[in-house]
């Protein structure tokens, strides 16, 4: 099946509707004793991470990877197989199966849900064919490229009643520091909250990157699926196996740049300690020249305002005091808060996710 025709029809069929249908199986999976198999839709470093955990879970295990790259999903595979020959004490195991395509693995019906650690641009689709496979998903932040695709990756989930869970580390690691952050801004400690500073990268740019002889083991036209056709370039997708995080994530055909990329866990403390969850800005004011890389306003209902700018991570500024917070540190105004008021068993505590690493 050649791009254009794949994108058609992928298009035609995924983003633009959904299937509605019955409970997944999720629902059957709270017995302890059924095991929950899992297909992982590209295999990069951060899909290795996730993979990681999973297989390291009794009731879950890895049975198929997918890549476009041969090398990659090759050795994600032998990673699996040989950490399930040692977990069974057998001196060889091959259960963990290779796809070039992730359709393969959506459509086998022994696979209950997907792991989708693919670049951005190439979350929505997954996700819905995964949702309407009635498959329940874990997809790497962000959710989606655009407000269109996110839409349609809701609506599908929805549809279908499939678990669909994202990732949010910083609501459950990093010593929980972060929730600390967000129950003393909660719980009133620094007064009223008057604006709040996000510091985080700048916003995405088109890619200029030259064109390169793409590698024999790699799909490349698989790689850019609906984002516009242009040559390979190594930044984006890195040859062989790697252990970096690439900078596809810069360009606006992919991702949403830094923004997005590190503003989803940044942009969500806020979100977390504003208690707006459920909701979000009702305006939005973008920099009047379209050159600056920071100064995005988000104006919420109560009149709080938050600014893209500021030191890296999230500062809540209050009418009597100041919380911020990075994955370094957590630092107040004043600077004994947690010592000379601290939070009790009185206050609101939010929840404590702990080794979950995500939000559902």
């Amino acid at each position: 099946m050649n791009r254009r025709h794949f994108l058609r029809q992928s298009t035609a069929t995924t983003l633009l509707s959904t299937v509605a249908g019955s409970v997944s199986l999720s629902a059957s999976a709270a017995n302890p004793n059924d095991r929950i198999t899992i297909g992982v839709i590209g295999v990069g470093k951060q899909a290795r991470y996730l993979m990681g955990r999973a297989m390291n879970l009794p009731q879950t295990q890895i049975v198929s990877v997918s890549d476009v790259v041969e090398p990659r999903k090759a050795d994600a595979a032998r990673l699996a197989n040989e950490f399930y020959a040692k977990l069974n004490n057998q001196l060889d195991y091959s259960g963990v199966s290779q796809h070039d395509d992730f359709r393969d693995i959506i459509g086998r019906a022994d696979i209950d849900a997907v792991i989708v650690g693919t670049p951005d641009h190439w979350h929505a689709i997954p996700v819905i064919q995964a949702a309407n496979a009635k498959k329940d998903i874990y997809c790497e932040k962000p959710i989606s490229l655009t407000i269109e695709e996110g839409r349609a990756m809701v609506n599908a989930v929805k549809a279908n009643k499939v678990v669909f869970q994202t990732g949010s580390m910083q609501r459950s690691e990093f010593d929980g520091k972060f929730r600390l952050a967000c129950e003393l801004v909660r719980n009133g400690r620094i007064g009223k909250v008057l604006s709040v500073n996000v510091g985080v990268g700048d916003p995405n740019r088109p890619c200029d990157l030259p064109e390169e002889e793409a590698p024999k083991d790699t799909n490349w036209d698989m790689w850019l699926g609906p984002a516009p056709w242009r040559g390979y370039n190594e930044v984006l997708c890195p040859k062989g196996i790697h252990n970096h995080f690439p900078n596809w994530r810069a360009y606006r055909e992919y991702a949403g740049g830094p923004l997005a990329d590190i503003g989803a866990h940044h942009f969500d403390i806020a979100q977390w300690g504003l208690g707006t969850d459920d909701t979000g800005p009702v305006k939005i004011i973008v920099p009047k020249d379209e050159t600056e890389m920071r100064g995005l306003k988000f104006i919420y209902a109560n009149g709080v305002e938050m600014t893209h700018g500021g030191p890296g991570g999230t500062t809540f500024i209050g009418s009597s005091g100041i919380v911020a917070v990075d994955r370094a540190e957590l630092i107040t105004v004043p600077s004994k808060m947690r010592e000379t008021n601290p939070i009790t068993d009185q206050d609101l505590k939010l929840e404590n996710t702990g080794g979950r690493a995500g939000v559902s």
